[in-house]
């Protein structure tokens, strides 16, 4: 599983960006608060995956 990772981290790192470049765009173009709630818990998990918790979270 790590060797995987290893070798194929440029494509994961693209893939996430990717997915985090559109529902940015989704939440940008549309005017439902609903779509932002979607946004926002994947903004939560990524903080979740980045160790981004407690003291360490930017509040704000």
């Amino acid at each position: 599983m790590l060797t995987f990772i290893m070798t194929h981290l440029d494509d994961i790192l693209v893939a996430i960006s990717a997915v985090i470049a559109a529902a940015s765009a989704v939440c940008a173009l549309t005017p439902t608060p609903k779509d932002d709630a979607f946004c926002q818990k994947i903004r939560s998990f990524l903080d979740v995956l980045a160790l981004n918790v407690g003291q360490a979270r930017k509040n704000g």
